[in-house]
């Protein structure tokens, strides 16, 4: 559905969407809006809907990944996944599909999201509440909502329309507002939603902690370090979270695993003993399905590489199987993936060659190829030597034993990958919660912003606050720059941030500073689309896009730094006869844009 669509149609008397509603909804027309049960219900739409970027098959945040240093697209076989993005990335392509990108699942999403919680901040005084602390609450709740979608959606798409009430009639004049504007009214918002919102809420549910964690993000993003410093600062020092450093929860008496794969055990993500968990999206086998979330997470399928197949023994046999209950069962641990979100060299190696005793690199929490066995009930049954023993890559004279390197071979964090899936044989990743905000970049985030003040020290030892709890070897302020910090942050929140959001924002904050990038160059916000710190941390360490990589379907890896910004979809663009949204510079359409507004109107 298109942006225009979504925006014109929506809560016209809020009775087409939400109030012709079935008896079991919780929506009707005595209670959907002027009750807090009503708006609280809604809230819940809104936590839905931004659970589902963690879910299902393509699942969302996989665009947030490839679009960055950590992944690329691992399906190799056919064209059309995100691949050639020059060819592929285009306002009116495929831009929401588990076989392409979910570029358009952002925009649409997002917007939605938007809808929601303008809905809920402008029926508020329709509603009688128990307290003005209750009313607070969910107005400082819906305000977290549509910050988090415009924080993301400005980092993804640049300037957008920016809509701040609920739409009760069709609308088709939708200008541009600049990224900067946007972000400074959601600090405003934010700043406001602090004190109203609660300390401790259920899970599942936004709480204060949550709202000052959104805003250290969009404190760094305006460049404001010092209020990031200080929004940071109240989670870590007087917040209701703190970073867990004792073992706890389903495998606590398992002397062979450690608080890493405690933290990440689906089973502990929600019970009190974790105190880590800022913000987490709540998914448990049951939940009913109506097409959000496509049944639990898919993220063995997603993310693990496809090792049951074209992996051959020295010999020249077929080395692996994927069934299930054979003597050397490998597809019950980690799962039957496909390889889709594949880990760069960077991600699954570069990072981790000074790791030592990282928890979260050490064997059993992490796999690597070699860390595989053949298993092919074949080899047992013809007495094959090299039955149960390990992977090799190559043979002596360099010829390759997998066919197909780019989906079928590279490391993997099984810690978090492993989410127990009862509903498949062949396990993809089954139903569990997720985390969204940690304490952990908490820590990352204030380093940031030491950094950008110029305190290495301080970002030194924030950085190490993460690192001791890994059993990592801890650094000194001669290490810190940027590049570490996205170091730090893809060992530490690979598959959990999103990526692309964070570089981007980090690329947008040398346009903005001036600063010299550790690369050496300086950028500006005039040429931002030609010249950015995103594509040129891409082009740095990762080995595929721009370099003559080819799929075995025959598709060419390749990238632009105009796909900083993603495009704004066509749809939405062409329905919106009575205005002008901007396209991002380098995709056509460009040429029709005007100078975004730099205000915000009183009557949005």
């Amino acid at each position: 559905m298109g942006f225009a669509i979504i925006v014109s149609m929506t809560f016209i008397g809020c009775e087409e969407e939400f109030l012709d509603a079935e008896p079991q909804s919780f929506f009707t027309p005595s209670n959907a809006l002027n009750t807090p049960e009503g708006l609280n219900s809604l809230l819940s739409q809104a936590m839905r809907n931004l659970r589902a970027e963690f879910y299902g098959d393509g699942a969302p945040m996989i665009t947030e990944n490839i679009f960055s240093e950590v992944a690329v697209e691992g399906t190799t076989d056919k064209s059309g996944p995100a691949q050639d993005l020059n060819l592929l990335i285009l306002p009116d392509a495929r831009l929401n599909s588990a076989d392409a990108n979910r570029i358009g699942w952002f925009w649409e999403e997002f917007y939605k999201g938007i809808k929601y919680a303008n809905t809920i901040i402008g029926r508020l005084d329709d509603a009688e509440f128990e307290s003005d602390a209750q009313k607070n609450d969910i107005l400082g709740r819906a305000i977290f909502h549509r910050a988090y979608r415009y924080y993301r959606l400005t980092q993804q798409f640049g300037d957008i329309p920016l809509i701040l009430e609920e739409i009760t009639t069709p609308r088709l004049n939708f200008v541009s507002t600049s990224r900067e504007t946007i972000l400074r009214k959601m600090q405003e918002d934010l700043n406001m939603a602090v004190p109203m919102v609660n300390a401790v809420a259920n899970n599942g549910d936004v709480n204060k902690d949550a709202v000052l964690h959104l805003l250290t993000k969009v404190n760094l993003a305006l460049g404001d370090f010092d209020a990031a410093i200080a929004s940071s600062t109240q989670i870590i020092n007087g917040g209701t979270h703190s970073l867990v450093t004792n073992r706890f929860g389903i495998d606590a008496a398992k002397p062979e695993k450690d608080v890493t794969w405690d933290l990440h055990r689906v089973e502990n993500k929600s019970i009190p003993g974790n105190t880590e968990g800022i913000l987490i999206v709540v998914d448990r086998l049951g939940y009913e399905d109506n097409g959000d979330y496509n049944g639990g997470t898919s993220i063995q399928r997603q993310a693990v590489p496809l090792w049951w197949r074209f992996i051959n023994t020295p010999d020249g046999q077929n080395g692996m199987s994927d069934t299930p209950g054979i003597h050397i069962d490998q597809v019950t641990t980690i799962g039957r993936g496909i390889g889709r979100n594949r880990g760069t060299h960077y991600s699954t190696k570069a990072i981790w060659k000074n790791s030592n005793n990282d928890q979260r690199h050490k064997v059993g929490n992490w796999y690597d190829m070699e860390d595989l066995v053949y298993n092919a009930p074949s080899l047992q049954s013809s007495g094959n030597s090299y039955y149960g023993k390990n992977l090799e890559l190559y043979l002596p004279d360099g010829t390759a034993l997998c066919s197909d390197t780019i989906r079928n071979w590279y490391g993997f964090p099984h810690y978090k990958f492993f989410v127990p899936d009862p509903l498949n044989v062949k396990p993809q990743g089954g139903h569990g919660d997720w985390y969204v905000y940690r304490i952990a970049e908490t820590y990352l985030l204030r380093a940031e912003a030491y950094f950008w003040k110029g305190n290495l020290g301080a970002a030194a030892e924030d950085i190490n606050v993460v690192r001791r709890r890994a059993e990592a070897d801890e650094i000194t302020a001669a290490d810190v720059n940027i590049s570490y910090i996205l170091d730090e942050r893809a060992r530490e929140l690979y598959y959990e941030e999103g990526r692309k959001t964070e570089l981007t924002r980090i690329a947008y904050i040398f346009a903005k500073t001036g600063k010299t990038a550790y690369n050496g160059k300086t950028y500006t916000l005039d040429n931002f689309s030609t010249s950015n710190f995103w594509y040129d941390r891409i082009m740095e360490v990762t080995d595929f896009y721009n370099k003559g990589v080819k799929t075995i379907h025959g598709d060419e890896y390749t990238m632009s730094p105009y796909h900083v910004l993603w495009p704004i979809p066509a749809s939405a663009i062409n329905a919106n006869t009575q205005g002008i949204i901007n396209q991002n510079i380098g995709y056509p359409g460009a040429e029709n844009n005007i100078p975004p507004l730099t205000t915000i109107p009183e009557q949005q």
